[in-house]
């Protein structure tokens, strides 16, 4: 972590870090390779206790090495996963209890574009470290894991164009303009996301402890308040996600919104860890080989 630039990106960091840990990994140096007819099971399972006992001290080491001038908070063994890590971070105490949420709002969602590149990358048997890698860059798009990330520069954008959020909500709805509010409407959910209600009534007593004026986060509760009125937003079922919020509660906390998708990477891990675990000791997993069928010219002079 102490090579890297003090402009590299925190997942770029991130994946490296987790990626370098490979060296002590119980099953890499049991089995090596020839793992086809053992037991499987305490090799993996201390390999993912491993790797996630040591994930909030990762991320916060990136946290002071980037924005901290390199300034650590050492872990208290006395806390668990999410308090330690807001401890690490400096987050004040009363509200470490939002880190807990996140983490555990955040452990899985089924065969996501990070679940899925862990679940490919893990079926050619590497070791745990490898596979989780390569779930970090996975996440990393501002498509998946750093759509939180994409709210917060939304909102930015939104105020140093004058503050109003008309111009934005009317573009939403032009079906010729690709522009689209980020933080709104899911994938999966096709009614309001069950998370985000839980996400909000976090947000909404942080914000009235917090007591903050902030700009962003006054442009943020307007677009809520007219997503959950409008008709058009109603309609369509573009109600604010998980993204949305979360994005909101780190801005408050003062998290640089570079540090946002590292947030989920630490709660997503847990997911991706089972996911792996699954599929690493099941006898029958074979190796992942998508099928295509080529649909290009046939010959070509």
């Amino acid at each position: 972590i102490d090579a890297f630039p003090t402009f590299s990106p925190p997942m770029a960091i991130f994946s490296a870090a987790i990626l370098t840990m490979q060296r002590e990994s119980f099953f890499a140096k049991k089995y090596q390779g020839r793992i086809s007819k053992m037991d499987y099971w305490d090799p993996t399972y201390e390999d993912s206790l491993n790797l996630l006992a040591k994930l909030p001290e990762v991320a916060s080491y990136i946290y002071a090495k980037l924005y901290r001038e390199g300034k650590r908070i050492q872990a208290n063994p006395n806390l668990d996963m999410g308090g330690n890590f807001a401890h690490m971070m400096g987050i004040p105490n009363p509200y470490d209890d939002v880190s807990r949420m996140y983490f555990i709002l955040h452990a899985d969602h089924e065969q996501n574009c990070s679940t899925s590149a862990v679940r490919v990358v893990g079926s050619g048997r590497v070791n745990l470290y490898a596979a989780i890698s390569a779930g970090i860059a996975a996440l990393w798009g501002p498509l998946h894991g750093g759509a939180n990330q994409a709210v917060i520069e939304m909102l930015t954008d939104i105020q140093r164009s004058g503050g109003s959020i008309m111009p934005y909500i009317e573009r939403a709805k032009d079906k010729k303009d690709p522009f689209r509010l980020m933080g709104f409407g899911h994938r999966v959910y096709k009614t309001y996301d069950p998370r985000a209600k839980i996400m909000k009534n976090m947000c909404d007593r942080l914000l009235d402890k917090l007591q903050l004026h902030d700009p962003l986060l006054d442009i943020a509760k307007e677009l809520e308040e007219v997503a959950l009125e409008d008709d058009y937003f109603v309609q369509k079922k573009l109600f604010p996600n998980v993204d949305f919020y979360s994005g909101i509660i780190y801005k408050a906390l003062g998290i640089p919104t570079s540090m946002f998708t590292v947030m989920f990477a630490i709660g997503r891990t847990v997911g991706w860890v089972a996911h792996w675990e699954e599929m690493i000791t099941d006898p029958g997993a074979k190796i992942s080989r998508p099928r295509q069928l080529y649909t290009g010219a046939d010959r070509r002079d």
